[in-house]
């Protein structure tokens, strides 16, 4: 491993991909490689309980761990705020350990709740730092760091630094976030975090308006951002095959097939609007295009579970699938793309 700072922290190697835990993310989750499950601990941001186990229990007991984001989670009265340490329990009757995730703006039950939970299990947390919102500068940041740390009792050798760039919009963009990112990371070489990782996002929030019935290419401008640091130590994390940006309101129109699917410097977005009016036909007409394609790894089916189910799909025209599990197989693939990257970098 390589060490990041002299204080000893070090690259872990693990992907931590910002998902939301909806169907579509977990099933792609639920259908790692074999021991991909040690390498991939995904931070799922959860917007409310009820729900949240019934969706979890698709994942197999793991090698590793999940990391849970309560942030959006109101933080009603009381003496002890309780979500945390309920779904650490849970959890761990399903065998899945959670990793609390630790947020500059938690108040003091919470960080007190985080911090039993971290010691429930592996001792461990993340603390995801947003900078362009949570700290100006390296003094903010340290007491950033000295408030959550304090408060969930922990050292920051227990702890894994999450620097969290949120979106890169644009070539321009993420030259800025590029620069920004240097700043912080010479921040991050003073604390002993256990891992510093960087995460972005360049996923468009409404892929609507991109044209249809052929693939697109979209520029993932978060993996350049991370390729072109050069940092030594310096883990990887993104958003997955979504956008950082939060779509408001209700989508009212039904879904086209949709597949967001990663190569080394794009995503190359399928959509597909001809053959008719049935999903299934339309699908089938996508996948078969896709596997054709340059972007088709050399592997084929074998990539990942999710090349394997479009594989399928593009053998016949029966089940089509619905947007969850599009974004399961883009998912899935995308996973697998980056664990080889990681591997290779």
């Amino acid at each position: 491993m390589a060490v990041f700072t002299t204080a000893g922290s070090l690259r872990d190697d693990v992907y931590r991909p910002i998902l939301r835990p909806r169907r579509g993310e977990l099933a792609a989750l639920s259908h790692l490689a074999p021991g991909d499950e040690s390498r991939v601990m995904p931070i799922l941001e959860v917007e409310s309980g009820p729900g949240l186990l019934a969706l979890i229990r698709q994942l197999p007991p793991r090698a590793g761990a999940v990391a849970i984001d309560f942030s959006a989670v109101p933080e009603p009265r009381g003496l002890l705020w309780r979500p945390a340490l309920d779904l650490a329990e849970s959890l761990a009757d399903l065998g899945v350990t959670m990793v609390p995730v630790l947020r500059a703006y938690d108040g003091n039950r919470r960080l007190t709740a985080h911090g039993l939970a971290a010691r429930m299990h592996l001792r461990r947390a993340v603390l995801r730092l947003q900078p362009h919102v949570d700290a100006g500068n390296p003094a903010e940041a340290d007491a950033v760091a000295e408030r959550l740390l304090q408060g969930a009792g922990l050292e920051a050798e227990e702890v894994d630094l999450l620097i969290d760039l949120a979106e890169t919009a644009c070539v321009a963009h993420a030259d800025v976030v590029e620069e920004q990112c240097r700043r912080v990371l010479r921040w991050a070489r003073g604390m002993p975090w256990r891992s510093v990782s960087v995460a972005s996002g360049a996923m468009p929030a409404n892929l609507d308006d991109l044209p249809t019935d052929r693939p697109v290419s979209v520029g993932r401008l978060d993996a350049r951002v991370w390729s072109r640091l050069g940092e030594p130590g310096v883990g990887y994390s993104d958003y997955g095959v979504t956008s950082p940006v939060r779509r408001l309101g209700v989508q009212r129109h039904r879904q086209l097939p949709t597949l967001r699917y990663t190569s080394e410097n794009d995503w190359w977005i399928y959509r597909w609007a001809r053959r008719g009016a049935r999903s299934d036909d339309r699908c089938h007409d996508l996948c078969r295009t896709l596997v054709r394609s340059p972007q088709w790894p050399a592997t084929g089916a074998r990539f990942s579970w999710g090349d394997a189910e479009i594989a399928r799909r593009a053998r016949t025209a029966h089940g089509g699938g619905s947007s969850a599990s599009w974004i399961s197989w883009s998912t899935s693939h995308h996973i697998a793309h980056v664990l080889e990257s990681l591997t290779a970098h």
